[in-house]
């Protein structure tokens, strides 16, 4: 059984202001070609198809073309819903589509879907198919000790149909750490602060292959069958130097899956150029790569410029971020730095003073200072009553 591993589409999608779809359609096109050339059985989608649940009209289309040119193909598609998604729109005509082999889950009903394949070889291959789930909304229904994203992912995979004789896959949509170690994140991302509410990959260990969506950056957690695609494209500037590739998974009736990274060639790269006005705009530089790429530019110039944006996009049309790294913004971070250390040394009485003297340009006369001076003590009065009440 072959089957190519996506997730994080985010269909629709801006970049500072650039829409994506263009870059997304090439991107889709390899796949396509990906998916051909290597006889595959399936292709899974782990989440995010859209990058908004209300996603734009040439977005749904996008994705239309795509799971329709798959399906001519003889191709079965199986994909969940993500954060980013709107699970019930997702769900509109699932069961005619289903009927096309387009197996699409946007919510969960209490039962884990699950579709089984059988490849030339007879290799059973049963794909489990967990979309996006919100503990909150689950906490009551499943009898959850506590709405964490741990608890309701076991009590889901616990009413899983499991087939006897089968390899088994899971897709799902959702934020996994190994042991409490993190995963390698980027600035595009949506994830919990300081990896609450995650899932521990140990979890999976019954799974022949885990398809996983919800982190940009492709990478394997614990085993290389529990596994990051990433997401289709650069989404960010911290994803620059991290080429993009499509997981090509084949599964045979016994052991270790065989997974290949086949690479994915972007219409326009994302990339960082720094350096002098003149050095970046310099024949070197632009021979360096392709002048049509994506751009965050860091401009190291310490005296000023006339209008380096103008000469930049002259070279560089397709500028998305100007930044500066010299002696000014050096001093600024390091005047910002002593500010907020010295902030943290202010009372919360002086620090509203403080305030009070930058809004209105003036200080606080004395009567103002003796009633913020009272109620900062009744505040104190009122925490210690609490303190010593709990």
């Amino acid at each position: 059984m072959k089957f190519l591993h996506l997730g994080d589409l985010h269909l629709g999608k801006r970049v500072y202001g650039y829409s994506m779809l263009d870059d997304q359609r090439f991107a889709l096109e390899q796949v396509v070609r990906m998916a051909a050339q290597n006889r595959v059985d399936a292709v899974v989608i782990a989440g995010d198809i859209y990058d908004k649940t209300v996603p734009p009209g040439e977005a749904v289309s996008l994705f239309d073309w795509f799971f329709t040119q798959l399906c001519e193909r003889n191709i079965t598609v199986l994909a969940v819903s993500g954060n980013h998604d709107s699970g019930e729109r997702l769900d509109f005509g699932k069961t005619l589509l289903s009927q096309q082999g387009m197996h699409l889950i946007g919510t969960f009903d209490g039962t884990v879907a699950s579709v089984t394949l059988a490849d030339r070889e007879q290799c059973r291959v049963q794909f489990h198919l967990l979309p996006w789930l919100r503990p909150m909304e689950w906490r009551e229904t499943m009898q959850l000790e506590q709405s964490t994203q741990q608890c309701v992912m076991e009590a889901a995979l616990a009413r899983t149909q499991w087939e006897h004789g089968a390899r088994h896959v899971l897709v799902a949509h959702t934020f996994v750490t190994v042991g409490g170690a993190m995963p390698e994140q980027s600035d595009s991302e949506i994830v919990p602060v300081g990896g609450i509410d995650a899932v521990d990959a140990a979890l999976f260990d019954a799974y022949d292959y885990v398809a996983l969506g919800h982190i940009h950056r492709p990478q394997r957690l614990g085993r290389d069958s529990v596994r990051y695609c990433g997401s289709l494209l650069k989404y960010s500037f911290s994803e620059a130097r991290y080429p993009k590739s499509v997981p090509l998974v084949t599964i045979r009736e016994c052991g270790e899956p065989d997974i290949t990274l086949l690479p994915l060639t972007p219409r326009r790269d994302l990339r960082e150029v720094r350096g002098k006005l003149c050095d970046v705009t310099s024949e070197l530089v632009q021979r360096a790569g392709d002048t049509n790429d994506y751009l965050r530019v860091i401009l190291t110039d310490d005296e000023e410029l006339y209008d380096p944006q103008a000469a930049l996009r002259a070279v560089y049309p397709n500028l998305m971020r100007l930044d500066f790294d010299n002696i000014r913004t050096q001093t600024a971070d390091a005047e910002g730095l002593q500010r907020e250390e010295a902030a943290q040394q202010l009372t919360p009485v002086q620090l509203f003073e403080q305030f009070f003297a930058e809004q209105n340009g003036k200080q606080m006369t004395d009567w103002q200072k003796q009633q913020l001076a009272r109620i900062g003590r009744e505040m104190e009065d009122s925490d210690e009553a609490d303190s010593c009440n709990g």
